[in-house]
């Protein structure tokens, strides 16, 4: 996310509750998720792997597949572990962690992968710094993680409807490569995705976000139930984004891999 404020409680609150809808909506989320892992070298061996907010633990599961290994499967939301102790694999651990304060040993993990969950993060860099001192000389944190033009209409719709802050903010690219770079790897490398999705109608959208427990979480936002003539006026508004194919839903990720370095 940007520096604006984040309540970690409430983004732990909104995920548990959505824990037993996620995965039925989730085909981005799985999309983005798995061309991450495909960015991972085909030769690559690792032992010790960290699913660093692993939600249902889908990619949990992934990776534990790929690399024959168990996996520690760390999460904020204490409800997406409960869903994912109950979906396997059994091999492997379920800790409710803060990626800003990971309970992990220094220099204990080959490997720590991500997916859609760093965004979340207060405090981006801090996270990173926590990544680097967990991982081994000469591992590696593979993460992507939203960044500014995703759900541009929805924000352009609802600016026109009233001044309140109903879209979750994302962190501007040139932001995020000044934090790679800063991090202390050894090396990185990012690439963006546009990803574009079509709804029949703006419910569609807003009623997946919800599933996700990806709705609107940050500071600024509007107390109480949206009333019938503003959801009206957004519906009206998002109309003028109608494409052939329906109503578009744009997401920009960044699929990001970073090295530590073998002195480190």
């Amino acid at each position: 996310m940007t520096d604006t404020a984040i309540d970690k409680q409430a983004v732990a609150a909104s995920f548990s509750r959505a824990a037993a809808t996620y995965d039925q909506v989730a085909e981005l989320q799985r999309s983005v998720g798995s061309n991450l892992l495909a960015r991972l070298p085909e030769h690559l061996q690792v032992e010790r792997i960290v699913d660093l907010g692993c939600g249902t633990g889908y990619f949990t599961r992934a990776l534990n597949a790929r690399f024959r290994q168990p996996v520690l499967g760390l999460d904020i939301a204490e409800g997406m572990l409960r869903y994912a102790r109950t979906q396997g694999p059994h091999s492997s651990q379920w800790i409710a962690a803060d990626a800003e304060a990971l309970p992990l040993r220094s220099s204990s993990h080959q490997l720590l992968f991500s997916s859609l969950a760093l965004q979340w993060c207060p405090d981006l860099a801090q996270a990173l710094r926590e990544s680097l001192r967990v991982l081994e000389p000469g591992g590696r944190i593979a993460f992507n993680t939203l960044v500014e033009g995703t759900l541009q209409e929805l924000r352009d719709a609802w600016q026109a409807v009233d001044g309140y802050v109903h879209v979750n903010r994302f962190m501007p690219l040139a932001q995020l490569q000044q934090i790679l770079a800063g991090a202390g790897f050894a090396n990185w490398h990012c690439d963006v995705e546009t990803h574009v999705l079509h709804y029949p109608q703006l419910s569609g959208l807003t009623h997946e976000l919800k599933a996700l427990g990806a709705h609107n979480l940050n500071s600024g936002r509007p107390g109480g139930l949206t009333g019938r003539a503003r959801l009206r006026a957004l519906t009206a508004a998002y109309e003028a984004f109608r494409e052939p194919a329906g109503l578009p839903a744009t997401y920009k990720v960044a699929q990001i891999i970073l090295h530590k370095g073998l002195t480190a």
